[in-house]
């Protein structure tokens, strides 16, 4: 018996205890440091790499659990048999667990998403970082993390499935030439990919007359960009168009008030 007639733990006890707590820690610490910088070509890979990560440190804790009551002295058979009772109880409280692990499941073998895509969940926007059995979890823009229950991924749109796009709007005056706006415009669409070759792919589209605002002719560019590039693309349309305008003497207006006083 581990533990001795006054209560005491004997040493090699302690030490047993000891040395299972180091093996679960070195072993879970391993996990971490190989999820965290193991990097594998395909995101599908990348999904599961994270799916056995997360299930590995489950069975580790209930590893380190089982062992380590049965070496305080804790006769594990009779735990376990009474686990069935137990079981009927915890059951009812623990539905939404359940759910959370057979949705992570489908959504692994279904390839639903994977970690690397970014995804919108309820107007949330954010890369997969994780895909666990119980959790997902999601970084925005602003480097926040949101962590999801599996079984409250309802729907979602997969951002990386589809292409994504840049529209710029930009106005210029009433009084400008509308024919050499456009032809400068479209002359700045054929040398955007080569001048940004990482966010352009192919040469993004002149839309023309967008619509006659109040002070301005509004005309529109769209680009097909990779979804990460969204934002950043647009802010390019709009700066290129800007110092192409500028450079042709193009005027882009901007809200003026006329007062009109009594005499």
């Amino acid at each position: 018996m581990p533990v001795q007639a006054d209560g005491r733990f004997d040493a090699m006890s302690l030490v047993a205890l000891a040395l299972l707590i180091a093996e679960c820690w070195a072993v879970s610490f391993v996990i971490k440091i190989f999820n965290r910088n193991v990097k594998l070509k395909s995101r599908h890979a990348e999904t599961l790499k994270s799916l056995v990560c997360n299930f590995i440190k489950y069975v580790v804790v209930i590893y380190g659990l089982i062992f380590g009551l049965s070496i305080l002295g804790v006769n594990m058979v009779a735990v376990i048999a009474s686990l069935g009772v137990l079981g009927l109880i915890v059951g009812f409280g623990a539905q939404t667990l359940i759910e959370d692990v057979i949705t992570g499941l489908f959504i692994i073998f279904e390839g639903q998403f994977h970690v690397g895509d970014i995804i919108a969940i309820d107007n949330y926007r954010g890369t997969v970082t994780s895909i666990g059995i119980r959790t997902t979890q999601i970084t925005d823009a602003g480097g926040n993390i949101k962590v999801i229950n599996n079984s409250d991924i309802r729907t979602l749109v997969n951002l990386s499935e589809v292409a994504s796009t840049a529209i710029a709007d930009e106005g210029i005056s009433y009084n400008a030439d509308l024919e050499k706006a456009e032809q400068v415009i479209l002359a700045l669409t054929e040398e955007l990919p080569e001048m940004y070759p990482g966010i352009f792919h192919d040469r993004p589209t002149f839309m023309e007359v967008e619509e006659l605002a109040d002070s301005a002719v509004i005309l529109r560019v769209v680009a097909n960009v990779d979804e990460p590039n969204i934002y950043s693309g647009r802010r390019i349309l709009l700066r290129e168009l800007k110092l192409a305008l500028d450079r042709n003497g193009i005027e882009i207006p901007f809200p003026q008030v006329v007062v009109h006083q009594e005499k």
